[in-house]
């Protein structure tokens, strides 16, 4: 059982920028995939970032040049740094992971909200 916890979530004005963090409750290391999606009022969940355990990289086109995400393993935590954001990045933003053994489990999701 893998128990994530996402934090970083807030009000933002466009343009602004955050940080969201997703926290593992063990190693994170030998996860097969780790992820971010978002969720819009009325829309269904999308991938925004992911991140393979050889670290390949692969991002919506919506978000490409804005986001970034990376992995601290040390820390056992992934990380959605989410620049010039847009009134249309507001949704809730869920991190999951596949783990080893392709197990899938998803995080209880962080508000982002860009808005003047």
């Amino acid at each position: 059982q893998v128990q994530l916890v996402e934090s970083g979530g807030g009000l933002v004005q466009p343009g602004g920028s955050l940080r969201l963090s997703c926290a593992a409750s063990g190693s994170i290391t030998g996860f097969n995939s780790m992820g971010w999606y978002r969720q819009a009022p009325g829309k269904q969940r999308e991938l925004v970032a992911s991140i393979s355990r050889g670290g390949n990289l692969n991002y919506a086109d919506a978000v490409k040049g804005r986001f970034t995400i990376s992995r601290d393993n040390a820390k056992n935590t992934m990380y959605l740094q989410m620049n010039t954001l847009k009134p249309e990045d507001t949704a809730v933003y869920y991190c999951n992971v596949h783990t080893s053994t392709w197990s899938l489990y998803w995080g209880q999701g962080t508000q982002v909200t860009v808005s003047s």
